[in-house]
């Protein structure tokens, strides 16, 4: 239940719908959702209107008093939301970059179909990325973590043009390793007999891995982290729990596509070991960042160093043209 001290998520927007798609847009006919995640300092939580309906997102400015150098949209893993990036908002906007952090579709506070798969397939979230990063009306720097990232990837594949830059945090190559899948496989188990809050004591129970979210770590204590999962859509879990498992290798797709890239991650990852983040950062020829003290998740372990390790990427970029 929604603490009623708590700010409501607005529906306010600068933009305003664009051409409907054939999907069923995310949001429409529905009231606004309040929000049990109040946003971090200086941010702002909205739903952006798109034109393939309204997404969840906290959208941080710049600092006062410093020049605005870009926009980066961010993307958040598998059980995750936008909050996963709150520590980021303010060290990021001391740099110079407005952050907007979105809950994709069925994920947290947007909405989506409990039980339609079908919406939730890679290339439908692709293109839900694709018209976020229109609503906001600017190119942005574009940045996806774990399975956000091959979303990320996906939506850079089908169109690179709204996008500066794509940075894949802790996201690897291909399907996470075979330690994850057992827990993605008994989590999907759960979510076939029991509902969103039996599922989440048995998460409990299991002593989940970072990908799918520990009830140790995260952005918040256990009831609103509880909350997060309870407010996701099943068939969303069910989707792209099942693409991380099976995800091909784009890779070599991927460097083909005239952006500058970065591969970030934590010092030790169980989800895709660093080494093979390593050979797909040289594939890329990207620009490489590795966070020390930290695992799966830099942005919450090691925000500050996280922030840095981003606005230097992007920084160096600020003089290069775009292809």
């Amino acid at each position: 239940m929604t603490d009623p001290s708590e700010p409501a998520l607005s529906t306010e927007s600068p933009v305003g719908p664009a051409e409907p798609r054939a999907v069923a847009p995310v949001g429409v006919g529905t009231s606004a959702v309040p929000a049990s995640f109040p946003p971090p300092p200086g941010a702002r939580a909205y739903r952006l209107r798109t034109a393939r309906g309204a997404f969840a997102v906290v959208d941080a400015p710049v600092a006062a008093g410093v020049e605005q150098r870009g926009v980066a949209l961010l993307l958040p893993g598998f059980t995750g939301s936008k909050e996963d990036f709150h520590r980021l908002h303010g060290p990021m906007a001391a740099r110079g970059y407005r952050t907007v952090a979105v809950d994709g579709r069925g994920q947290n506070e947007s909405d989506g179909p409990a039980d339609d798969e079908a919406p939730y397939a890679q290339d439908e979230l692709a293109r839900d990325v694709l018209a976020q990063a229109a609503a906001l009306g600017t190119p942005v720097h574009l940045v996806g973590h774990s399975m956000g990232g091959q979303v990320a990837r996906a939506a850079v594949l089908l169109d690179h043009s709204p996008f500066v830059s794509l940075t894949l945090v802790s996201s690897g190559p291909a399907e996470i390793s075979e330690s994850q899948k057992q827990r993605v496989k008994l989590l999907h188990d759960a979510l076939a007999v029991m509902t969103m809050a039996e599922a989440w004591q048995a998460l409990l129970a299991m002593g989940a891995p970072e990908e799918i979210g520990g009830p140790a770590r995260g952005f918040a204590g256990p009831a609103r982290m509880r909350q997060r999962w309870i407010n996701h859509k099943p068939a969303q879990l069910l989707v792209t729990g099942r693409r991380l498992c099976v995800e091909p290798n784009r890779v070599a797709e991927l460097a083909a596509v005239p952006l500058p890239f970065h591969v970030l991650s934590g010092a030790s990852d169980d989800t895709w070991p660093v080494p093979l983040l390593d050979a797909m950062a040289a594939q890329l020829r990207a620009h490489r960042t590795v966070v020390p003290d930290a695992d799966h998740s830099p942005n919450q372990d090691q925000p500050l160093l996280t922030a840095a390790g981003l606005a230097d990427f992007w920084d160096g970029l600020a003089n290069t043209p775009r292809s």
